[in-house]
């Protein structure tokens, strides 16, 4: 009955833990009380959520249990009062080779598929659009390439006062960087100042924004919507509110916001020049 009790035991642990790891949010945030990933929309995210829930969590909680097991079962078995005399073993052939063993056929299982979600995320495909990214403090700018509009835009995280009812506090921005769905978007990360984090969970994107270095990350978005990350580096002291919103739309509804982006971003920059000029000393 024992032995039945501690099973039962053990398989409910495992199924908590395997429900709390499966448990997401709605795509593109994290909601109130959320165990696990946010909903994966890309493939590399959709392999990276299946390596940790599937690989590293029965491994982790395996090992664990088994460490909580031996010192149970040395505290019970080789305490003082039951052992009053001390064992005078210095060393057991076995049980150094099986520690030895052990953990490296553990880690050479867990490298497999490490190293392929590491393939995955680093080698980039053809690129449909590519951006670039900058992080300065503290907001994110992003810059179209020519064929897609030549453009950019800064985004900054809305105030209170402007936000609307759909909009999620801290996270919403007054610009959003929209992508198509369904096509392969490069990313080129830099910063302008500091060191940044430019991370959005539910495509599986994390890179370190540096300062004279562009760092390359790329997805590929199968669900339209918006998704939203943070900057994860501690970048100064307004580093909690340089929020990241992607708007992932159709074709037709990204080529009809290029089109109006192009004019209002054209009309913005043009306005920045004009005042530069003006402001700038005459001789």
């Amino acid at each position: 009955m024992k032995a039945w009790g501690v099973r039962l035991g053990l398989a409910a642990m495992v199924a908590a833990l395997g429900v709390a790891g499966a448990s997401a949010s709605e795509p593109g945030y994290a909601v109130p009380h959320q165990i696990g990933f946010q909903t994966p929309v890309t493939e590399v995210d959709r392999y990276l959520v299946w390596f940790h829930n599937d690989i590293l969590m029965p491994i982790i909680t395996i090992i664990s249990l088994f460490v909580l097991g031996l010192l149970v079962y040395v505290v019970w078995r080789f305490n003082e009062k039951v052992n009053p005399v001390p064992s005078k073993t210095t060393h057991n052939t076995m049980i150094e080779v099986l520690w030895t063993v052990i953990p490296v056929v553990i880690l050479v299982f867990i490298a497999v598929p490490s190293f392929r979600l590491l393939t995955m995320e680093l080698v980039v495909p053809p690129a449909d659009l590519t951006m670039k990214v900058t992080g300065s403090q503290w907001h994110w700018n992003y810059a179209y390439p020519k064929d897609a509009g030549g453009f950019n835009f800064d985004s900054y995280m809305k105030d209170e006062k402007e936000l609307k009812p759909e909009d999620l506090r801290l996270l919403a921005v007054d610009n959003e960087a929209v992508v198509p769905v369904n096509k392969v978007v490069k990313l080129e990360v830099t910063a302008a100042d500091v060191i940044h984090s430019f991370i959005i969970q539910s495509f599986g994107i994390r890179v370190d924004a540096v300062p004279g270095r562009n760092n390359e990350t790329w997805f590929k978005a199968e669900r339209e919507g918006v998704y939203y990350g943070q900057c994860s580096k501690i970048c100064g002291k307004d580093h909690a509110y340089m929020p990241i919103a992607f708007r992932v739309v159709s074709e037709d509804a990204y080529k009809a916001w290029v089109a109006d982006a192009k004019k209002k971003f054209a009309a913005a920059d043009g306005a920045t020049q004009l005042a530069a000029a003006d402001a700038a000393p005459r001789h």
